[in-house]
């Protein structure tokens, strides 16, 4: 997954800004084609207070020609789903931390 510049995405009657890209191979020929499924994420706190990820669009793009040619990497395929859906690809996704519950020492 990769982290991306804010996009406004229309979910269920409001927008929500998603700022994750998840991508995959969902199915190769190969030899002149590939579909990728691609989903933007919204990130989001539960009342726990621990992280997680909303899907706010999702869909499939199929590469062929001097792209599908051209791809040897992952990094490829993201940076080419990023420009089919003209979004601007800023790093890596790190999940963030659930909060840890504090550990205290029993008095001796």
């Amino acid at each position: 997954m990769k982290t991306i510049q804010p996009v406004s995405v229309w979910v269920n009657g409001q927008s929500v800004q998603a700022t994750v890209l998840n991508a995959y191979c969902s199915s190769d020929n190969l030899q002149s084609s590939a579909t990728f499924q691609y989903q933007l994420l919204s990130e989001s706190v539960s009342p726990e207070s621990n992280p997680y990820l909303n899907v706010a669009a999702q869909g499939f793009l199929t590469m062929i020609g001097e792209a599908y040619d051209n791809w040897q990497t992952n990094e490829y395929a993201y940076d080419w789903v990023a420009e089919q859906l003209n979004l601007t690809i800023t790093g890596e996704y790190v999940p963030p931390t659930p909060p840890q519950p504090e550990i205290t020492e029993p008095n001796a």
